[in-house]
């Protein structure tokens, strides 16, 4: 099977996808341009149906858990940079 084409905002590596945001982002007090996203667990995903709530509530538990920062940080993200985050599932799903 052919390696998949990634968008130049995204990169592979040993931690798992580097995401380089749209903007800068608030994480835990600081700005960020980019977000490490680790390869998500048969675990990871057992966990998030146990959450409560919505398909999109999930999707911000489980992104969140796999890039190491709280889902109210996810949700505080503009749209453009919620969408280059579920681009990096993508590439760990497809």
């Amino acid at each position: 099977m052919a390696e998949q084409e990634l968008p130049e905002y995204l990169t592979e590596t040993d931690a798992g996808l580097e995401i380089e945001l749209k903007t800068p982002a608030e994480i835990d007090g600081a700005n960020t341009k980019k977000i490490t996203m680790r390869e998500p667990t048969v675990r990871d995903q057992l966990d998030v149906q146990a959450v409560k709530g919505s398909e999109a509530h999930r999707e911000v538990t489980l992104m969140a858990n796999l890039c190491g920062i709280a889902p109210k940080q996810v949700e505080a993200m503009t749209m453009r940079n919620y969408r280059r985050l579920q681009e990096g599932l993508e590439v760990f799903t497809q």
